[in-house]
């Protein structure tokens, strides 16, 4: 079986100089885990959920952590709407970079004539879930 019967036609794309937060809406919009980044017609990079989630900075474990007891779910205590503000405050930022700045490259690719056993061998010793066909 060739790549051509199993891969995505027109995937869905972002640009390398769009913001990332662009790239996480195409990602929850579409409900897919990855973006081909392009350059005009040419294929710089992939940018995935994972990409976007290395970007926040949780540090250690810290004293601050807080998991509620069942009563304390019925309200919401200040810690978290702080610990809340400071998530937001951390997304804002990572949304304002370039897709370039996190996306991963140089990308391995395949044929579309290749064969699907050749795509999963590629796949596997590559360590990747994505393998853009050109």
């Amino acid at each position: 079986m060739k790549v051509s019967e199993i891969m995505t036609r027109n995937p869905v794309t972002v640009s390398a100089d769009d913001p990332v937060r662009e790239a996480a809406g195409r990602l929850r919009t579409n409900r897919i885990g990855g973006l081909p980044v392009m350059e005009g017609d040419r294929l710089a990079g992939i940018v995935t959920e994972s990409d976007i989630i290395a970007l926040l900075d949780t540090g250690e474990i810290s004293d601050d952590l807080w998991l509620p007891s069942p009563l304390e779910v019925i309200e919401v205590p200040v810690r978290e709407f702080i610990n809340w503000e400071k998530t937001k405050s951390a997304l804002t930022s990572i949304g304002d970079k370039k897709v370039r700045e996190i996306m991963s490259h140089p990308v391995i690719t395949i044929g579309e004539d290749a064969e699907i056993e050749e795509a999963a061998s590629l796949m596997l010793s590559h360590k990747i879930a994505r393998l853009p066909v050109v």
